[in-house]
């Protein structure tokens, strides 16, 4: 009868804990709290954010054309819906459906002066301009206008317009 011999095996961030799991990418032992589960199995997280780096496709120029597309979007969206806020009950049923239908104008303009690229930061700065883009009109319904339903409908506005910007652009599917 021959005898199996297993060494111990300890996780390479965690040099107390006892593991039997290795990453399938690098073979390095790793502890369930390191262990990244994918659809090939258990990585290391160098292994995973190496693979991530793949996806990064964006340019430095996309960060500056993608915010301003975002911003010049965004503040011609927000200028209509201070129209929308001055028609009353019917104004909801158009917000409702209209700062999605803009987030996806602003996506789909994104995409097309960065060319498809991609990239989480390059997300992040894209909404940033939505904001950023809605902020003067805000800004001139607080001092100015003063006008409730406006100011209100601006805050729907953002609140539906920037996860439909950046789940279109990222990619992120709710429903499959």
């Amino acid at each position: 009868m021959t005898e199996t011999t297993t060494e111990t095996l300890y996780c390479y961030v965690h040099p107390t804990r006892e593991t039997a799991l290795r990453c399938n990418n690098c073979n390095r032992p790793i502890c369930a709290a390191c262990a990244v589960r994918t659809p090939i199995g258990y990585r290391c997280r160098e292994c995973v954010k190496g693979q991530q780096k793949a996806f990064d496709t964006s340019e430095w120029y996309d960060y500056i054309t993608g915010f301003i597309v975002a911003v010049l979007i965004s503040v011609l969206a927000s200028f209509l819906v201070t129209f929308i806020g001055g028609i009353g009950f019917f104004g909801w049923f158009l917000i409702a459906a209209g700062a999605p239908t803009a987030g996806v104008a602003i996506a789909e303009g994104v995409r097309l002066v960065t060319g498809k690229r991609r990239s989480r930061p390059l997300f992040m700065t894209v909404v940033v301009g939505v904001v950023l883009g809605a902020l003067p009109v805000i800004l001139f319904q607080l001092v100015f206008a003063q006008n409730l339903f406006g100011l209100l409908f601006q805050v729907i506005y953002l609140v539906i317009a920037v996860p439909v910007v950046y789940s279109r652009l990222s990619g992120i599917q709710l429903f499959r």
